[in-house]
């Protein structure tokens, strides 16, 4: 994502403010993209009407999308010296026609606001956004009821000690769309990795393991990847943190004590009963923050959704 030409902007019907446009009209002022206002509707009531003819629904339906689009290009009406224009789909499942319109028009990025709890002043994460997160190709951003401002922070969370070719891979990728975004937001980059408590078994079961001096080597070695992959990037040692616990814990602490606006996360998009039985370590850390969540897939990743 060293470059951003095409946005789709997911337009939200139940708001009067649309967060997820006015993260899409920073970026193209930065970028000079291309913004799409993507809506996609259904009226479950068009499943009552078979009383009627085929022209009737017809028409129906495109009164009903006709409606939608005069809505949002009221809305577009107002912006200036930015390529932007609306797109209204009829589908019964929003995520479905997000994921293809980005498989068939080749989106850079997806934006999508994020509801808020206001009692627990807490981020929820709908049916829709986690579909998009786990399968749509393009990079996910899901946004809050704020600006980023300027000189703020970016948090971008790696798996540096990772065998795996893949997450290798990706981490590289986390790094330097972290670093394309705090070059647009003029923001400040940290990284974080975690690494796992020592085994109390281990402890118990053999009496000459020595606990401290085993968590002592991987953490040591957890920092000397960490400092190692930061190294590649120009970022300095003093920016790294690598704390150890679990993911969802330490990721969502760290982005809290360091006031980030967005944190940069990696999933594999896994889909069915794998991701049932495996879960997916980056939906518990997503669904534990508090701000911008930037979701990327592996390169080369292929949607579920892709047409065969």
């Amino acid at each position: 994502m060293d470059k951003i030409k095409r946005i789709l902007a997911v337009i939200d019907p139940t708001k009067a403010q649309q967060n997820s446009l006015q993260r899409a009209l920073s970026l193209a002022k930065k970028t000079g993209a291309q913004i799409t206002a993507f809506l996609s509707i259904y009226d479950f009531s068009y499943e009552m009407t078979t009383m009627l003819s085929k022209d009737e629904r017809e028409a129906m339906r495109a009164a009903v999308i006709k409606d939608r689009e005069a809505w949002i290009n009221d809305l577009l009406s107002s912006i200036e010296n930015i390529d932007v224009h609306s797109l209204v789909l009829w589908h019964n499942r929003p995520y479905e026609a997000i994921i293809n319109t980005v498989i068939d028009d080749g989106y850079d990025i997806v934006i999508k606001s994020t509801h808020q709890h206001d009692t627990l002043k807490s981020v929820i994460f709908t049916p829709t956004d986690w579909h998009l997160i786990r399968k749509c190709p393009s990079p996910v951003l899901l946004v809050k009821d704020h600006e980023w401002p300027e000189e703020g922070h970016i948090l971008a969370a790696v798996n540096a000690v990772s065998d795996n070719e893949q997450h290798q891979a990706l981490n590289k990728r986390i790094i330097s769309d972290a670093q394309f975004i705090c070059q647009l937001a003029n923001a400040q980059l940290s990284l974080v990795n975690t690494y796992p408590a020592t085994p109390v078994n281990i402890a118990i079961e053999i009496p000459e393991f020595n606990p401290s001096q085993y968590n002592e080597a991987v953490k040591k070695h957890h920092e000397d990847e960490t400092f190692s992959l930061a190294d590649s990037f120009n970022i300095a040692r003093s920016e790294c943190e690598v704390k150890e616990g679990l993911p969802e814990d330490v990721i969502p602490y760290v982005a809290s004590e360091k006031g980030s606006e967005l944190v940069v996360i990696g999933t594999v998009g896994r889909t069915g009963l794998s991701a049932a039985l495996v879960g997916n370590t980056a939906e518990h850390v997503i669904d534990s923050l508090d701000c911008d969540v930037l979701a990327l897939k592996p390169d080369g990743y292929k949607s579920p959704l892709a047409h065969k």
